[in-house]
């Protein structure tokens, strides 16, 4: 195909190919032709524009298919508009001629199509430079099209709409011939060819002004007629055509269409001309003039002319846009109500329902789409006027005796539909809005409550019930309103029970409110639901006191009852026992008792009770639907007994109707449906004894009939398999339109679905409008479903019997009787062998499979699709059933047969379909063979093209077995694609079914090649050129069908999907008004914002620049303005179709993750401009209140209310769900640059890079409009919205809190919007708030003062005040009356502000505590592990100090509610009886989750208060809490509380404590839990600060050991650093508790014993006598495990099993972090305590693990690089090391041996390291000699004195003397001077003796080489310091001799005159200090000194030379001191102002 990619066609090339071959070589030549022509050079096209137009030419004549045709015309246009256009007369001239040709053949009819097309594009694209020449081409286009057939009709009619678009007003002349013709074409035959007709007059109506003026009425009936008979395409096209030019001449000018009468009656008489339409069709005469009695006559309009009649109005009123609608919606308002005032429209109730939804759909395709939140608002009030006006006329009827003044039954009935209607769409508005329809709500002048109850009592059911959907749709929207609605109802209804209309309409409106509470989280008071039971009660009991009430009386108890279940079993389970009694008592007690009362009673006693026992059976199918937690056994066991008697009823029931007539019948239908529903959801197994009764009335049901209309898709559709679903003709499935188009094809018979059928589903859980089906139909599926249920569990000489009475049935029909018995027989098989095969039951017998074979394959040969579609569904599961192979051969074959002998195209499709599904559920097909077979057979049957139905069966059954076949497939993929691209290039556009069929095809095929097609090959060029076909196409399914495959074929080679062109495509159709290809546009869009997102947007911006406007004006402004991603917002906003919202939601989220970084600026203006466009009002409204409520005090934040709706916005209005999206956009974008560049997050660096460059944009810069957009969101009248904002405002705080601000040093950048926070947050605690509003605004307001940005305390009360104000009403009495939420809203609110309270007390309390914490403690490298740092803790503590005495009671007491609530459900028996504290009994389930998210901060702030209280009783007042638990009574009452002992109460606060955080952190439960696993290990830290609870810890081993264990698991589990630092500091105070214990004995044993035996150490601690620690029971080994842990984790080599190797391995050690080392030293340090807690025998059984820790740690340390933190770990491990050598164990005479030895062997260890290892030289060094000479000054004369160990110690001190580096040396001086001090005579005097002559011959040589540095003078000083150490510690007799030398090495250092000057700074310094220390050595040995000086004249003068510099220097500096404080000021007065 490369070859095609020039600018001549290679004709060379072409010529060799084959017919098929060169058809594809010539389309991909004009594919890349067109691409070429708009870029090429205008010179070179001229240039060979000649031989061009001869090629072309003879592509023209060669028969060119459809697409190629399309190609080859757009291909002359741009051809003869870029280059000569004077010689596209040549062409058109012989267009003209092919086209007037004789030649009828059909091989020449694709040329004279061509020809068609080409004279269209040439004049759409060169207009009027072709001149009159039109003239001539019009008249021989419409000559033709009178002998045309249906493809020329339509090429012509396709022609004409580009003709008259390209020369626009120039084909006057023309327009009324062309009308003439195009208006027959509008109702021919063909369907494509009224969609042509219908595109060519809606191109004509622009220029054409007598469409809209004196042909308009004409013009309507046209199109009305145009509708009849029509399919989706052309009414969709057609209501486009009418509704364009009614709105056209609505609008159009004075001057250009003169009207009569005034405005208003203009648009009366464009809707009675629709309405006129809607009620005779397309019929002859003018409505206009039409008197009444010609409405009345002639028969009945077909529903496809009045579902087109309502999209042409709604396309009517979208033309003229949402300012007309909003300004004339009340006039049009009623004259759409008109409509259902007409008789034949509401004839019969299915035609009245038909009616009622077309005018739902037109108010909510306008008022729900067009218009925004506050236009639907005013939409609102205008229904609720309309209502009241409605239902004041009915009661007036109904109250006025005078028979004049009544209005007829006519009347009547069309008050019911109108009321209908305003109610639906009032409730659909109301949903929409949300709780911004609470405004709504409480407009006196609106009435909307009070206009809709008043219709709970109108005579008319449906009416009724609308009303209490609509009350539904308020309570969901605006939860508060819900319990407020429901007392109202009950009220009512308990007031109004003798009135039939009364009870029916209240116990609806209460049903529906119950059902509502599923969509509010908030719920309703539980008490509801006991009121709602009692009244149901009241109402069964009373039925049968009045007959004139017992029918309503009846199914408002059962509804209500029903309805009461939707509440979940946490309320049905107070109720159940007496739920049960009601249902036993419905029901006969036997079947002895059932048939005794069958011979009782009259028709309306049966009526009654068989409504009443269906009205139990819908209560008992929604107990299993909602409350399936409580359907145990014994539950299962009651309720059996009643559906006992319920099914033997059934047997009774046609005698009952063939006695009483009617009236039963219909109830009898009722009562079958709920026991067959009913029965669907038990388990078959409970009611296996009823088998046979129910199948004999299943299989008569089935074969009975009752029911005919029933059929086709109704029953049908849910038993096909989904990819089936294209074969149905539902092309409406995916449609803006699906509401309207469903009443096309719910059945012939059946009608559109109403509310009035079913009542029980007014509280059903979908949102919508129920509008369920006629009870015979839904009893046509319910039998289905049960027959399905049942027959897998039948044994299979039931099932055969079953299946032959099947057969025989449909034998014993005829004609449609026949096929309606089919349909449920198939239906009802399908469904069984469905269950049959999902449920993995066991193989189908085999003489189940022939009669189940015979019927299947009958139903293949249907006349009906989806019955054809549901038989090979059913196939496939009797293939999956039987599961054998030779079966499936068999099936196979039978098919085979089957095709070869049907010649009918209905048998041919069926069985063509059924080879492509037997597989489905086979896991693929395994005989290559039988695979070769199908495909050759479905090859043969894809190519009829005399039967385009067979075709498209045959290629949908070829793609299903592609899918299907997988790899295997492979062989017959090259010419599975070369049928699909034949077939694509010949098959005409018209077919399109045959065209979706091959995309589906296509699609397989990608799918099978998958990565493959990466590789080089033809596949992926034909990929790409069947799409390009496809894309060309005018059908939007085809396009969404490309757009689906390039999509796949992305996503496997994405290199070669060239998006430049495709994203302009999808832009495109952005906005088209199919919904398919909207979806499949925006899915394409997810997947390439994924990883393409920047080229995604830039191609998008490209497009603008070649779409013309007048068609595409608003996608071309929206993307211009704001982008690709602003258009998907604009697109967000108007969708509805819940999947597309989600794409575009994903889609954003991909553009704004790959983005937003880089374009952060237009990102926020888009969130920005999304917010403000609606935050005008609600700021206005923020305003007015609260300016009113604070007035002075609100001075402060008046400024902030200056956030108003920004002009020239491009959104309008968008809903509160795009405004939330924003939001959250915004927080992703804070997220994200959080993980981005520092600079976003901190101002001064953001300055600086912005000056350097202008481009740079960095977060922290849109602080402010970040604030403003928390605020407009915060303050929302939405509650949504305000809780998004709340959150946004959140993590504002979070993560700009710390931020300083550069321009004012000590402040930060949120201090100057406090103002701003505290506005946004004042709404939020209102009283009429809802709860988690207020909730979320504490957790703001927690976070806003423990933030810190606040530090004058003036200002934080500001703040502070709110959460005061919160704490009032947690403290007030909760049971009011006026309660409007669930209970469980009370345990929300109040526990959301106990944690704020919490949170701000922690941050106030660990304020002053900060410098007290450990340092490994202070630095913790994990956030989480520190709580923020208040700057003003001090004030901010005073602060809540005056609230702490309440707020620790109430802590208490929640913490005490936690811990209940945790109790195993063995132990649920303790839970208190009323509830606790913050929670009701009924409500414990509910209230759980809201402790699970509280509990943690309160707990640790309660562990603060005590540790402040040092758990210290205070006799306080108790605090004023909702119910009179105490926190200390754990259930007990408050009087024995009274009596309690302190220690009692500190003890049971101390277990509350400890039992919470251990249960916890025993299974904590994902890493998400990291923030409470954080405060439990902080509360422990603050309880075990206290000496009190530390003692009881310390006191009860067995719990420390567990606590021990809980910390171990904790810390294998968690790698956060700072949950591991914070667990060792747990550990540490443990083992602190443990030796104050230890310790305790000791001393009391010791004062005990006496003073005379107070020197033997008395055997306490772990170990005893024996030394055993028990692992399990023992503190130590507990302790000593976890450090072990948490070292061998850091240090690896430590354990050699872990490295598989001896610990001196040459593996290099892991790199150490700063955290890694901070946990190695508190780990040291604890490892150094234990010790101290064993008995003497214990503490010898753990010093070898001990020293072999801490010597293995300090190897690993050394061969760490050297940094800060090293040294600090360093220092660690040697003062543990301290620790251990020096503790009183090691001098215990009991195991002083012991631990000598172990010392020894330490010591001996350490050399060994030092001998074996190489480490990083320098202070590595010194760490060795450290704690050498730690052992040998520390360690005893027992360890050091060995000689072997003390040889090899002078040996490494030797070693470091010879060290040439200078730190080194002065450090080994140092320790050497330390151990020449050592208590040890014989150690210090071994070094000496050694070392000493070594050190006097390094001072010596300093004379020789004088220090250069500072490090070699510190060395020298160093050496001195020895030296003189030496000296003072030897004996006199030797010091006489030492002194001298001392000396005389301090004279050496000394420099002459000459030498001083000249000397190095470390020269001179050193020459100073033997100066000083020969002044202060001098004295102390006088005699010695004055001998050696005169021994040594010279060094005397040396000494003497120097004292006299040195005073001269002294005396020098004194002299300057005094001229510089005498010196005059540098500043003179110039004036004497004396």
């Amino acid at each position: 195909m490369e070859l095609a990619h020039s600018l001549l066609l290679n004709e060379e090339v072409c010529g060799q190919l084959g017919d098929h071959q060169r058809a594809a070589f010539i389309f991909e030549w004009l594919s890349f032709l067109k691409r070429l022509l708009p870029t090429a050079d205008r010179v070179e096209m001229k240039q060979n524009q000649k031989n061009l137009v001869d090629q072309l030419t003879r592509v023209l004549m060669g028969s060119p298919g459809p697409p190629t045709r399309q190609l080859l015309s757009q291909c002359f246009a741009l051809l003869y508009k870029i280059g000569d256009p004077f010689l596209a007369t040549i062409t058109i001239d012989k267009c003209n001629d092919i086209i007037r040709s004789r030649d009828d053949s059909p091989s020449f009819l694709p040329t004279r199509l061509a020809a068609i097309a080409c004279l269209g594009a040439i004049y759409e694209q060169l207009g009027r430079l072709l001149g009159k020449t039109f003239s001539t081409v019009v008249a021989n286009l419409m000559k033709t099209l009178k002998s045309a057939e249906s493809q020329g009709r339509y090429e012509i009619m396709l022609s004409i709409e580009k003709i008259l678009r390209g020369l626009g007003p120039s084909a006057l002349p023309c327009h009324r011939d062309v009308y003439k013709v195009a208006r027959i074409c509008l109702t021919d035959r063909a369907m494509p060819v009224r969609c042509a007709a219908a595109k060519c007059l809606l191109e004509l109506q622009r220029e054409a002004v007598f469409l809209w003026t004196s042909e308009l009425e004409n013009m309507a009936n046209i199109c009305f007629r145009a509708f009849e008979g029509s399919n989706y395409d052309v009414r969709v096209i057609v209501s486009k055509l009418l509704g364009t030019i009614l709105a056209t001449a609505l609008m159009a000018k004075q001057g250009t269409a003169p009207r009569q009468g005034p405005w208003r009656s203009s648009l009366e008489e464009v809707m009675a001309l629709l309405w006129g339409g809607f009620l005779r069709g397309g019929g002859g005469g003018s409505f206009l003039r039409a008197s009444g009695d010609m409405l009345k006559r002639g028969s009945s309009v077909s529903r496809d002319v009045r579902v087109g009649i309502t999209q042409a109005c709604v396309v009517f009123i979208s033309c003229l846009g949402s300012k007309w609608l909003e300004y004339n919606f009340m006039t049009l308002l009623a004259l759409v109500l008109e409509l259902v005032s007409y008789p034949r429209v509401i004839q019969n109730p299915a035609e009245a329902a038909c009616c009622r939804c077309c005018i739902s759909f037109i108010l909510r395709a306008t008022v729900g789409r067009l218009l925004g939140e506050r236009s639907q608002v005013l939409a609102a009030k205008e229904i609720c006027r309309v209502i009241a006006k409605q239902k004041m006329a009915v009661d007036a009827t109904l109250s006025d005796s005078n028979m004049e003044n009544r209005l007829s039954a006519t009347d009547v009935a069309v008050s019911q539909h109108i009321l209908v209607c305003t109610l639906q769409e009032l409730g659909s508005l109301i949903l929409g809005l949300g709780s911004t329809a609470e405004s709504l709500l409480q407009d006196p002048s609106a009435g909307l409550l009070d206009a809709v109850t008043s219709v709970l009592l109108d005579p008319s059911a449906v009416a009724r019930l609308t009303a209490a959907w609509c009350l539904r749709c308020v309570s969901v929207a605006v939860p508060a309103q819900a319990a407020g609605l429901m007392d109202r109802c009950l009220e009512r209804l308990t007031a109004l029970k003798s009135c039939p209309e009364a009870v029916a309409g209240y116990s609806a409106a209460i049903a529906a409110l119950l059902g509502a509470v599923q969509h509010c989280p908030l719920g309703i008071p539980h008490a509801k639901g006991k009121v709602v039971l009692g009244l149901a009660e009241d109402l069964l009991r009373s039925a049968s006191q009045n007959s004139r009430l017992a029918l309503q009386r009846t199914q408002g108890g059962w509804l209500l009852l029903s309805a009461l279940m939707t509440l979940g079993p946490a309320v049905m389970v107070h109720h159940l026992p007496r739920v049960l009694l009601l249902w036993k008592c419905t029901f006969p007690l036997s079947i002895q008792e059932l048939h005794s009362e069958c011979g009782r009673g009259d028709a309306f006693t049966w009526q009654v009770m068989l409504e009443g026992r269906a009205g139990a059976l819908c209560a008992m199918k929604s107990f299993f639907l909602h409350c399936r937690d409580l359907m145990n056994d014994e539950v299962i066991g009651r309720l059996l007994a009643p559906l006992t008697c319920a099914i033997a009823l059934l047997t009774q029931l046609p005698a009952l109707i063939k006695c009483y007539g009617t009236q039963v019948k219909n109830a009898s239908v009722m009562f079958r449906l709920r026991i067959y529903e009913v029965l669907s959801l038990l388990p078959p197994k409970s009611y296996e004894e009823s088998f046979g009764i129910l199948m004999k009335q299943l299989l008569s049901d089935l074969t009975g009939l009752e029911s005919p209309e029933c059929t086709g898709l109704t029953l049908l559709l849910s038993f096909c398999h989904t990819s089936d679903a294209p074969l149905l003709g539902l092309a409406t499935s995916d449609t803006d339109h699906l509401f309207i188009e469903e009443q096309l094809h719910s059945g012939s018979g059946a009608g559109a679905g109403s509310l009035e059928h079913d009542p029980f589903t007014i509280h059903q859980l979908p949102l919508d409008v129920p509008l369920p089906l006629p009870p015979s139909c839904c009893l046509s599926q319910a039998t289905v479903q049960l027959f399905g249920l049942l027959f897998p569990h039948m044994a299979g000489a039931q099932s055969t019997q079953i299946l032959d009475q099947f057969s025989n049935s449909l034998r014993q029909l005829k004609a449609s009787r026949q096929q309606n018995a089919h349909i449920h027989m198939a239906s009802a098989l399908c469904c069984g062998l469905k269950c049959l095969g999902s449920g993995h039951r066991g193989l189908l017998p085999e003489d189940v499979r022939k009669p189940a074979l015979r019927l299947l394959l009958g139903a293949l040969e249907s006349g009906s699709e989806p019955l054809r579609c549901a038989a090979a569904e059913g196939l496939a599961r009797l293939v999956q059933a039987a599961d054998d192979a030779a079966f499936t051969v068999s099936v196979t074959q039978i098919n085979f047969d089957k095709l070869k002998l049907v010649r009918d195209a209905a048998s041919r499709s069926g069985h063509a379909l059924a080879l492509g599904t037997l597989y489905r559920y086979m896991g693929g097909i395994s005989s290559p063979q039988h695979l070769n077979a199908c495909v050759g057979i479905l090859f043969t049957l894809s190519q009829d093209s005399t039967a385009p139905e067979v075709q498209v069966w045959a290629l949908h059954s070829l793609s299903l077995l592609i899918d299907c076949a997988g790899a295997m497939s492979h062989a017959h993929v090259k010419p599975t694609f070369s049928l699909v691209l034949r077939l694509l290039l010949t098959v005409p556009s018209a077919q399109v079914e045959v065209l979706q069929s091959l995309g589906r095809c296509l699609n397989a095929l990608i799918t099978t090649l998958g990565p493959d097609l990466q590789a080089e090959g033809p596949f992926r060029s034909l990929c790409l050129m069947g799409c390009a076909v496809m894309q060309d196409s005018s059908d939007c399914l085809l396009q969404a069908q490309a757009i689906s495959c390039l999509q796949q074929l992305h996503m496997f080679a994405p290199r070669y999907v060239d998006l430049s062109s495709l994203v302009p495509c999808l832009c495109a159709n952005l906005c088209s008004s199919y919904l398919s290809l909207r979806r499949a546009v925006v899915a394409c869009l997810r997947q390439l914002a994924q990883r393409e997102a920047v080229e995604v947007s830039e191609h998008a911006v490209t497009l603008v620049k070649d779409l013309p406007r007048r068609d595409n004006s608003l996608l071309d402004i929206t993307i211009k303005e704001i982008g690709l991603e602003g258009a998907l917002f604009s697109l967000l906003d108007r969708e509805s179709d819940l999947q597309l919202c989600q794409d575009l939601r994903e889609t954003l989220s991909h553009m704004l993750g790959s983005m937003a970084m880089a374009k952060l600026s237009h990102w926020l203006k888009l969130c920005k401009d999304v917010l403000s466009a609606s935050a005008e009002t609600a700021t206005a409204a923020a305003v007015e209140t609260y300016q009113e409520e604070e007035g002075g005090d609100r001075a402060d934040d008046d400024s902030i209310y200056t956030c108003m709706a920004e002009s020239g916005s491009p959104f309008s209005h968008p809903r509160w769900s795009t405004r939330v999206f924003a939001t959250e956009c915004v927080c992703r974008i804070i997220a994200q640059c959080e993980s981005g560049d520092p600079a976003h997050f901190d101002m001064a660096l953001a300055q600086e890079r912005r000056l350097q460059e202008s481009a740079a944009d960095f977060l922290v810069l849109h602080l402010a409009d970040l604030i403003r957009m928390a605020f407009m969101a915060a303050t929302d009248p939405s509650k949504p919205l305000r809780i998004s904002g709340l959150q946004m405002l959140l993590v504002i705080i979070h993560k700009f809190a710390a931020l300083p601000e550069p321009e004012f040093p000590g402040h930060v950048l949120l201090e100057q919007y406090q103002a701003n926070v505290g506005a946004a947050l004042r709404p939020a605690f209102t009283a009429d708030t809802p709860p988690d509003v207020t909730a979320k605004a504490c957790q703001v307001c927690s976070a806003w003062i423990a933030s810190g940005v606040v530090s004058d305390l003036v200002d934080l009360r500001r703040v502070h005040i709110l959460l005061t104000s919160s704490l009032g009403k947690v403290q007030a009495v909760k049971e009011v009356q006026s309660q409007l939420y669930n209970e469980s809203t009370i345990t929300m609110e109040s526990l959301a502000v106990l944690k704020a309270w919490a949170e701000v007390y922690i941050v106030a309390a660990q304020s002053p505590k900060q410098d007290e914490k450990p340092a490994w403690l202070l630095q913790p490298s994990d956030p989480s592990a520190q709580p923020p740092v208040n700057p003003a803790g001090n004030g901010l503590l005073r602060l809540v100090q005056a609230d702490l005495s309440t707020l620790s009671r109430l802590w208490l007491a929640a913490l005490q509610d936690h811990a209940l609530l945790n109790l195993p459900h063995e132990y649920a028996v303790q839970l208190p009886a009323t509830g606790g504290t913050f929670y009701t009994a009924e409500t414990a389930e509910q209230a759980r989750r809201h402790y699970s998210s509280s509990w943690a901060a309160i707990l640790h702030a309660t562990a603060l208060w005590l540790n402040s209280m040092g758990f210290i009783v205070l006799d306080e007042g108790p605090a004023n809490l909702s119910r009179p638990v105490t926190p200390t009574s754990m259930g007990q009452s408050t009087s024995l509380a009274s009596i309690r002992s302190p220690e009692d109460i500190n003890a049971e606060r101390f277990y509350l404590i400890l039992g919470i955080s251990m249960e916890f952190l025993c299974s904590p439960h994902s890493d998400s839990q990291m923030e409470n696993i954080t405060y439990c290990l902080h509360t422990l830290h603050a309880l075990f600060d206290v000496p009190w609870p530390r003692s009881k810890i310390g006191n009860d081993q067995t719990l420390s050991v567990e606590l021990l264990s809980v910390l171990h698991r904790l810390i294998v589990t968690r790698e956060s650093p700072g949950v591991q630092l914070a667990v060792l500091e747990l550990v540490r105070q443990v083992v602190c508790a443990a030796q104050e214990r230890v310790r305790e004995k000791r001393h009391s044993a010791e004062v005990d014993d006496g003073a005379a035996e107070k020197e033997t150490l008395p055997e306490f601690g772990e170990g005893h006598d024996t030394g055993g620690l028990v692992p399990g029971k023992s503190v130590v080994f507990g302790a000593l495990q976890l450090c072990l842990c948490v070292l061998v984790r850091k240090l690896p080599r430590l354990s050699p099993k872990l490295t598989g190797s001896n610990p001196v391995s040459s593996r290099p050690p892991l790199a150490l972090g700063h955290g890694d080392y901070q946990l190695v030293s508190a780990a040291l340090t604890i490892l150094s305590e234990l010790p101290s807690i064993c008995s003497p025998e214990g503490s010898v059984s753990i010093l070898p693990s001990i020293l072999y820790l801490l010597m293995g740690v300090h190897r690993e340390l050394l061969l760490q690089p050297p940094g800060p933190a090293l040294g600090l770990a360093v220092s660690v491990t040697l003062q543990a090391l301290r620790v251990v050598l020096l503790s009183p164990m090691a001098r215990a005479e009991k195991c002083q041996g012991a631990w000598a030895h172990l010392f020894r062997c330490a010591l001996n260890t350490l050399m060994d390291f030092w001998d074996s290892e190489e480490v990083f030289h320098g202070v590595n060094e010194i760490s060795r000699l450290t704690i050498l000479t730690i052992f040998l000054r520390l360690a005893g004369p027992e360890v050091t004195t060995v000689q072997p160990l003390l040889a090899r110690s002078i040996s490494k001190f030797q070693g470091c003397l010879e060290c040439k580096d200078p730190v080194v040396l002065s450090q080994t001086y140092k320790l050497l001077l330390s151990v020449f001090q050592s208590p040890a005579a014989a150690v210090a005097v071994s070094f000496i003796q050694v070392l000493g002559g070594a050190l006097v011959g390094h001072l010596q040589a300093i004379e020789k080489r004088r220090p250069q540095n500072t490090e070699e003078m510190q060395a020298v000083l160093a050496g001195v310091r020895a030296l003189e150490t030496l000296v003072s510690t030897a004996e006199e007799e030797h010091r006489s001799q030492l002194v001298p030398i001392l000396l005389h090495i301090l004279i050496s250092f000394l420099l002459d005159e000459n030498a001083l000057s000249s000397a190095s700074t470390a020269a001179r310094s050193l020459h100073e200090s033997a100066l000083q220390d020969l002044m202060r050595i001098g004295p102390q040995h006088s005699a010695l000194f004055k001998a050696l000086m005169l021994s040594f004249p010279s060094m005397k003068a040396r000494l003497r030379a120097a004292i006299m510099g040195n005073q001269e220097n002294m005396k020098a500096k004194a002299a300057v001191c005094p001229v510089l404080s005498k010196k005059s000021p540098t500043i003179q007065l110039k004036t004497n102002f004396l």
